[in-house]
């Protein structure tokens, strides 16, 4: 698990030696004595053996930094009502009125605890007298943000101590800081590469050492592992793969050809996407500022998603659309509507027309959104079960795009809290819709069309064993070389270099270790004329 780079090593409300307290406190919340609360629900502990930092009361940081108050709104929020930090973040830094370098340290400590909770949760298991289970949420996710600070990023340890129990203090109560104080003086007696080589110590699993060294379960590990052999993948690359989840990923900016242009985001430090013509990249910073961004013609989208959408509008079809009524495109799970709008751009400029389908209809409201920028007749949304359609509209478009609901093991990076949510009776849960899905798709497709089955995940289960059942089971199709297709619509520097090399099989796989996008798979069904 690589460390940050980045991070705040000034402490603005000063800070102290945190070296006060005893350790044989930790996990007994401060010493004992009766707790107590004030009138607004914190606890107050009486107990005069409490335990704290070395620092006078005076000196004590007593209210919550804002950028670590972010933070850790962000896990309450993940861990309490199962948000999703990207969500959530941008919304609290706003809130809170964060300054760029502010909202950068907010981001790099809520993204980097909840990355590494796994591992961070082992080594509190290891400073703690009882089972993590049993402690308050509030103060078990407090806890995480203060492991991540110690061992994880350039912040001293004397203000990582500090300014953490002064949130504990602000946000929590006076009895939990002094627990999250003695627990976190633990941690701090050792580096990450120590607590690792001791949770490591005598294991022989090469599975179970790499969980721990780069805070995955040990069943994506074998998930991840099988997915680069079966994509063609030599599986030593499995400790590049598992390190790039856990870099912080840069934000993606795609301008909606014909609607938007990168002018201000290059304007404000952003760089031109090296894959894919327009598309920008940045490290930091809100990318919300932006004016085409609130508009919706400027989207943030990562780049494997932009090449998936626009290899589909690319593809070669030889359906009898006549001149006059133009292409039909579907986007048959479209919500919450990033390669939806992409898409409908793209149509707009051939002169087709986008059906964007949608099962929920919170979801479907998020894509009508996305629309807003493309103009009101090139689209229609549609709420409804994409299972439905193949029978409704049978050989009706030109174009489908099935982006599946699948595990999201290729957007680990992005979705920090995933990793922990998911299970692995998750894939086979999925299979049977994700089948059902693109078996609508070939009903719904023409003769001569193109459909683009696609997942944000490398999982074979997810990926080639779909196409495989499909092929089977339908002679009518042929399978369209979908690495050439991606390579098609790179920039033309990419393409001179020898393309992306992601084809398999005639599949296609995106790596995050190997072209800096989400693990996106593609597979390119054209229906014979």
């Amino acid at each position: 698990m690589s460390s940050s780079t980045g991070g705040r090593g000034d402490d603005r409300q000063g800070g102290n030696s945190g070296q006060g307290g005893s350790p044989g406190n930790a996990g007994r919340g401060g010493g004992g004595g009766t707790k107590r609360r004030d009138a607004s629900g914190r606890e107050r502990n009486r107990s005069t053996s409490r335990s704290f930092t070395a620092a006078a009361p005076g000196q004590r940081t007593r209210a919550a930094d804002p950028a670590r108050l972010v933070a850790f709104e962000v896990l309450r929020a993940v861990s309490g009502e199962d948000a999703y930090a990207n969500l959530v973040l941008p919304a609290r830094i706003r809130a809170h009125r964060l300054d760029r370098r502010d909202a950068g340290f907010a981001t790099e400590l809520s993204y980097g605890a909840l990355r590494a909770q796994g591992t961070y949760d082992a080594i509190l298991a290891r400073c703690v007298d009882r089972p993590l289970k049993d402690l308050d949420p509030a103060i078990l996710d407090a806890l995480r943000l203060g492991v991540h600070q110690l061992v994880a990023m350039r912040v001293p340890a004397h203000a990582a101590l500090d300014q953490t129990v002064g949130l504990a203090r602000a946000v929590i109560g006076a009895g939990p800081s002094a627990l999250i104080n003695a627990v976190l003086r633990k941690v701090s007696a050792q580096d990450l590469p120590t607590w690792i080589a001791q949770l490591t110590e005598g294991q022989t699993d090469a599975v179970k050492v790499a969980a721990i060294e780069h805070a995955h379960p040990e069943w994506i590990v074998r998930a991840l592992r099988q997915s680069l052999v079966g994509h063609g993948r030599d599986v030593s690359e499995i400790t590049a793969l598992l390190e790039a989840d856990n870099a912080a990923p840069v934000v993606n900016l795609v301008a909606l050809p014909g609607l938007g242009d990168l002018d201000e985001a290059l304007a404000e430090g952003f760089t031109p996407g090296p894959l894919v013509a327009d598309s920008a990249l940045s490290s930091g910073g809100d990318p919300g500022r932006l004016a085409g961004v609130r508009e919706g013609s400027v989207r943030v989208q990562d780049v494997g998603s932009q090449l998936v959408a626009r290899a589909l509008a690319a593809a070669p079809v030889h359906t009898t659309a006549s001149t006059d009524d133009g292409e039909r495109w579907l986007d048959l799970c479209a919500g919450p509507g990033g390669k939806a709008s992409l898409l409908a751009a793209l149509a707009a400029q051939s002169g087709a027309t986008l059906l964007a389908n949608e099962p929920a209809p919170h979801r479907a409201k998020l894509v009508s959104q996305a629309l807003v920028a493309v103009p009101r007749d090139v689209w229609t949304v549609r709420t409804g079960d994409g299972r439905e359609i193949g029978t409704e509209q049978p050989q009706a478009f030109d174009r489908i795009l099935v982006d599946a609901p699948c595990t999201g093991l290729g957007a680990l990076r992005r979705r920090p809290e995933s990793r922990w949510r998911r299970k692995l009776s998750d894939v086979a849960e999925l299979g049977p819709l994700q089948r059902e899905l693109l078996e609508s798709a070939l009903a719904a497709v023409k003769p001569g069309g193109v459909v683009a089955y696609v997942t944000c995940s490398p999982h074979p289960a997810e990926t080639s064993a779909v196409v495989e059942d499909v092929m089977r089971r339908h002679k009518d199709l042929e399978l369209l070389d979908a690495g050439e297709a991606l390579d098609s619509v790179v920039l033309e520097s990419v393409a001179q270099a020898g393309g992306l090399k992601s084809g398999h099989n005639k599949t296609a796989q995106l790596w995050p270790h190997l072209h800096q996008t989400d693990a996106m798979f593609m597979a390119l069904f054209r229906k014979k004329a």
